[in-house]
């Protein structure tokens, strides 16, 4: 004998347009442009159908909404596979957080991987072309973008996960990395540390700019002279971070502490200080961003500036569908802070820059 209460499931029928109606006391036009974004429809009572129609099981076929509005409902996110880490650090929490906040909304993700250059703004042309996403997320963005510049030829609806050197019709969200620089320097210097180095990412990424006039602001408002010959950068990985790491550690007057751009890099200097016979966090002090797992598996735990993933996810998927509604992309930016995770990786200076020189070049680094 069948179960009666999978019977009865099977058998019920379709919750119908009307139904939502009937239940909130509004006509079926008011629904329909509810759930389909119309712009003459208050935030209010788009949220408060939305609600109804989920609590009922209401669910509108895709196809026919498509032909009305000439929208899939579809969010478009193309993740680049060429750079090494690239989406690493974020990328499960990152998609969590785009996942939850469309589908609040009885919206869809698409994901697309690709290369970068031209095979990424294909890959963009042709998922336009095929209609598969009304609007997209672009993450780390670019000082010179190409990929925004070619959704704004095809006038499709962006947001940026970063800004750029252009900022004209654009939208975004944005982790200040600037002001986790500029306090990672006041920290180390009110530590006592007076040399301080910085490892910046690749220079085509906008974050990587920002992040260094935040570590010269920080500098600044210490009081320190910044030193350009402990400035280095395109270190995005460990090894690159390493290499860096033993430049200035074998230059004449190392510094002390070194803050990092991201925390990948920061990861090589421990390297670096091995082969040093250097100890990270006594003998030298570190402090990065991004909160990457591997930043708490080190020893001792790197210091960091955390993002949130999760939640930069939530805010891009809100925003980007707030584009596609509609609404002006300059009014449309956000910003949040870093949260610093201390760890054991800082601490006041136990040697003096020239104890250091004399480490790196028994070492020889030199």
């Amino acid at each position: 004998m069948p179960n009666t209460k999978t019977a009865i499931l099977s058998t019920s029928p379709r919750v119908r347009i009307s139904d939502v109606a009937d239940a909130l006391g509004v006509t079926k036009g008011t629904v329909s442009r509810a759930l389909n974004d119309y712009p003459d429809i208050s935030e209010t009572t788009r949220r408060r159908v939305r609600r109804t129609a989920e609590a009922m099981g209401y669910r509108p076929l895709a196809q026919a909404q498509g032909i009305r509005t000439g929208r899939t409902r579809t969010l478009g996110l193309v993740l680049q596979t060429d750079i090494e880490g690239a989406q690493r650090p974020f990328l499960s929490d990152f998609l969590a957080g785009i996942t939850g906040a469309a589908s609040a909304e009885f919206w869809t993700l698409t994901v697309a991987t690709s290369a970068g250059g031209g095979e990424m703004l294909s890959t963009l042309q042709r998922l336009v072309n095929e209609r598969k996403s009304d609007g997209f997320i672009l993450p780390r963005t670019l000082s010179e973008d190409e990929r925004m510049k070619l959704l704004r030829e095809l006038e499709v609806p962006f947001v940026l996960y970063g800004r750029v050197a252009d900022p004209d019709r654009c939208a975004w969200f944005d982790i200040l990395g600037e002001e986790a620089m500029r306090d990672a320097v006041l920290r180390l210097a009110s530590h006592g540390h007076r040399r301080i180095g910085f490892v910046n990412g690749a220079a085509a990424y906008n974050f990587s700019q920002l992040r260094k006039e935040g570590f010269r602001a920080g500098m600044a408002d210490a009081g320190l002279a910044v030193d350009e010959t402990l400035m280095t950068g395109e270190a995005m990985s460990r090894n690159a971070g390493r290499e860096a790491t033993c430049r200035l550690l074998a230059s004449a007057d190392p510094p002390t502490a070194i803050v990092f751009a991201v925390d990948l890099a920061a990861l090589g200097a421990y390297d670096a200080a091995r082969s040093a016979g250097l100890a990270v966090g006594s003998d030298i002090s570190v402090i990065s961003y991004d909160g990457i797992p591997e930043g708490g598996w080190a020893r001792p735990p790197l210091t960091t500036f955390s993002v949130d993933s999760r939640m930069a996810g939530e805010r891009l998927a809100r925003i980007l569908i707030r584009r596609i509604r509609g609404e002006d992309p300059e009014s449309l930016r956000e910003t949040a802070l870093a949260e610093l995770q201390p760890g054991g990786s800082d601490g006041p200076p136990a040697m003096t820059s020239e104890e250091i020189a004399g480490r790196a070049a028994a070492a020889g680094m030199r």
